[in-house]
């Protein structure tokens, strides 16, 4: 790790020359043919794109949203040759269990803004957390990543080194999306440390072995042909970031409706209920210029060497209506250790900010029970 460990006080102010190119560019769009009543056979529908860009020209107020993340003391400090920006909102009661929750793509740490307040303030002190919210390498304010290598293990380093630099021995981990990939491997890189990972996803899958789907369950049944709808429809973003995202890297980096179209293909559900929210979380791309190096994340991931033993630090999960669905069976062969499984009815891939109350107490409640 880089011996320089200062860490450096962070506010956002995106000049106003560039949100005046956003609007330009905006203006300057060309929009794609499309055949009539398709819907969202071919992808992301042109409507929809359209109406979401209508409002960030004319509508969105960027400055309310960089306010509100101002409200929350941001840093900057630099983990083995690559800046990492992040928010740390301590408690205040001073044995608050220390906390750093990890976003993913398309999402940011807009993802958890509506958590923190519950997390810090609860009304039983002893369900207290000092939160940390990094963004990724390459994400947003932490910038591009700008060698190769940057994969959930490099980060889950940083992670840990990062956790060492606030002065915290013993901490929580969490997670949704590519977060659900980072804080598990957090966990097993540092279990005197980590007291539990808690996440939204547990991404196990069938390995081909015929004893194994003799175990599955209705249940497991259920999740896999979900599974098999999502590869067949909505996995062409892995395929592309795991290949080529430099090739896709002139449509998203240059065009900003390019960038919201491919964000949008996993952002859909949560525009139906916030168009701010999918808009600020496509801002944090477009501002810091990182809708490439976002995508190089799943490049390095694909390519990186995977442990083969299970991890052992107690491991919960919060599943929620309309997200992935974890599958048991092959969960418990990836972690040895769970001591949580809880589903709910609502709350879909950004729990933290549809459902930030639910997702508050199911934290809580796991995290208390291993104090």
């Amino acid at each position: 790790m880089n011996q320089n460990a200062e860490i450096r006080p962070f506010r956002i102010d995106v000049p106003q020359a560039r949100l005046d190119d956003l609007h330009d560019r905006l203006d300057r769009t060309l929009w794609p043919d499309e055949i009539p009543g398709t819907g969202w056979d071919y992808g992301v529908p042109v409507e929809y794109v359209r109406r979401l860009a209508e409002y960030w020209r004319d509508g969105y107020d960027w400055r309310a949203q960089e306010a509100a993340i101002n409200r929350y003391p941001q840093f900057l400090t630099e983990i083995d040759g690559q800046d990492i920006h992040f928010l740390h909102v301590r408690s205040p009661h001073p044995d608050a269990l220390p906390l750093i929750l990890t976003h993913g793509w398309p999402g940011s740490i807009v993802e958890y803004l509506k958590i923190i307040d519950l997390l810090t303030h609860p009304e039983d002190p002893a369900q207290a957390f000092h939160v940390v919210i990094p963004s990724l390498p390459g994400f947003g304010f932490s910038g591009p990543t700008r060698e190769r290598g940057w994969n959930r293990y490099r980060t889950a380093r940083a992670w840990a080194e990062l956790m060492r630099r606030l002065g915290y021995d013993r901490y929580g981990a969490a997670g949704n999306d590519g977060g659900s990939f980072v804080a598990p491997e957090l966990g097993r890189l540092a279990p005197e440390h980590v007291a539990g990972v808690h996440v939204t996803q547990i991404y196990s899958f069938p390995s081909g072995d015929p004893a194994e789907f003799e175990k599955i369950t209705p249940e497991d049944k259920k999740a896999l042909e979900v599974l098999q709808w999502f590869y067949d429809n909505k996995m062409a973003f892995n395929v592309l970031h795991s290949q080529q995202p430099q090739t896709l890297s002139y449509a998203i980096y240059d065009s900003p409706v390019g960038l919201l179209g491919w964000n949008s293909q996993l952002l859909g559900d949560a525009a139906d209920l916030d168009a701010d929210f999918v808009l600020t979380n496509t801002m944090l791309y477009w501002v810091t210029g990182t809708a490439t190096s976002a995508t190089r994340f799943y490049y390095e991931d694909a390519r990186a060497e995977h442990p083969k033993e299970p991890t052992t630090v107690p491991l919960g999960l919060a599943m929620f209506d309309g997200d992935f669905v974890s599958m048991r069976t092959f969960a418990e062969r990836d972690h040895a250790n769970i001591v949580h499984w809880k589903s709910y009815d609502r709350g879909g891939h950004y729990a933290a900010h549809i459902v930030p109350d639910i997702l508050a107490t199911d934290l809580r409640t796991f995290f208390t029970s291993l104090r």
